[in-house]
């Protein structure tokens, strides 16, 4: 993290060291389907939101009404159940919530399983215009058209083992697909 290795034993490591990971299984493990939509944002920043174990409501309510507002989120209110949302803006609710606790790196694996084309394509535009701000953005995808348009370089994994590294200007479906496969490694 920022060129130094950092030793990470907990999920609160890789918070403190600005990692955030949303899951491809955004229902059973992204988002707190029966909390609203602040508290799922807020979850991860309570100590900082917080003085002696007491949530500042005025800070807790500026950091939702920004990432509502830079996430693009549908929502009547910011108390909206997150499970009464759709899955895009759950979605974006599980983004908004790794990037109100300034991650520095964000992994999203599967980022647009289970959501709209629609929603699919606001998605995109959220990693590409986070990538451009300078945010590390690991994607991982079974996705060939999402992982060929969302990255500036791959590493190929079969079975768990390194196949290959390739550039943007290498890629092709047909290359990706070979090492995909195992049929060829580097």
């Amino acid at each position: 993290v920022d060129g130094k290795k950092v030793e990470i034993r907990s999920p609160r490591d890789a918070v403190d060291h600005g990692i955030g990971y949303v899951s491809e299984d955004r229902k059973q493990s992204g988002v707190l389907l029966r909390m609203p939509i602040s508290k799922n944002i807020t979850l991860p920043i309570l100590k900082r939101i917080s003085h002696l174990g007491v949530v500042d409501t005025k800070k807790e309510a500026e950091v939702v009404k920004k990432q509502i507002g830079d996430m693009s989120i549908r929502t009547p209110s910011p108390e909206q159940l997150a499970g009464n949302l759709s899955g895009g803006n759950q979605q974006k609710v599980v983004l908004g919530k790794w990037l109100a606790s300034n991650s520095k790196i964000l992994i999203l694996d599967e980022p647009t399983r289970g959501i709209d084309v629609g929603a699919k394509q606001e998605i995109y535009k959220l990693i590409n215009k986070l990538a451009e701000e300078g945010l590390a953005v690991i994607v991982i995808s079974s996705e060939m058209e999402e992982v060929l348009g969302l990255t500036d370089r791959m590493l190929i994994l079969y079975e768990g083992q390194f196949m290959a590294e390739l550039k943007k200007e290498d890629y092709s479906q047909e290359r990706v697909l070979q090492f995909a496969s195992g049929e060829q490694s580097v």
